[in-house]
């Protein structure tokens, strides 16, 4: 018999694992939705990060999503703390050395007119005298919280981040918690 495949995107909220198990009690994606049982994530996002995240029983198309050579674009809305400057923004571009090893060069503009976003709970920090900025970086590598470590290397922290697209796939209007089944062609 042919396995019949599924595909989901799903806009993970903060505070949430990329796993169905926490031994810790945290909430999972079982905690959102009754996703099949042979259903995994594609990658994963933080607990502390937001936005889309991709999960499918298809381990073939896994595992070509998730190879290097695939060159994958994900592409991430980051809250950053203060105001970049152009030098600090052409730093990211051309990749910057975190954990002894750098960056391959990203895709990064700050966002004049960012999307609007449900307020997170909790909110952000807030600083009164520190203003923040959103930029949109897009990488082709998957290291550990690489935004985070590459915004924080060039002197401007990540408060918030949302990965808005993967590949051809966007978050579109999903809110927060919510699950879209979708079909391969998407992919």
């Amino acid at each position: 018999m042919k396995k019949t495949f599924k595909y989901f995107k799903i806009n993970k909220p903060y505070g949430v694992l990329s796993q169905f198990t926490d031994p810790s009690g945290r909430k999972t994606l079982a905690s959102l939705f009754a996703f099949p049982d042979d259903v995994y994530p594609v990658g994963r996002l933080d607990y502390d990060s937001e936005g889309l995240l991709l999960l499918t029983n298809d381990k073939a198309l896994t595992e070509k999503l998730l190879h290097p050579k695939q060159k994958l674009e994900k592409e991430y809305f980051v809250q950053v703390e203060g105001i970049p400057t152009e030098e600090t923004v052409a730093r990211l571009r051309k990749g910057v050395e975190i954990e002894k090893k750098k960056t391959l060069p990203a895709k990064v503009k700050i966002l004049k007119n960012p999307l609007q976003f449900e307020e997170r709970i909790p909110p952000i920090r807030f600083r009164k005298t520190i203003p923040t900025t959103w930029l949109s970086i897009t990488i082709i590598e998957g290291r550990n919280r690489q935004v985070r470590k590459m915004t924080a290397k060039v002197g401007h922290p990540t408060l918030r981040l949302v990965r808005v697209r993967i590949g051809k796939v966007n978050l579109a209007n999903l809110l927060p918690g919510e699950v879209k089944e979708i079909n391969a062609s998407e992919l």
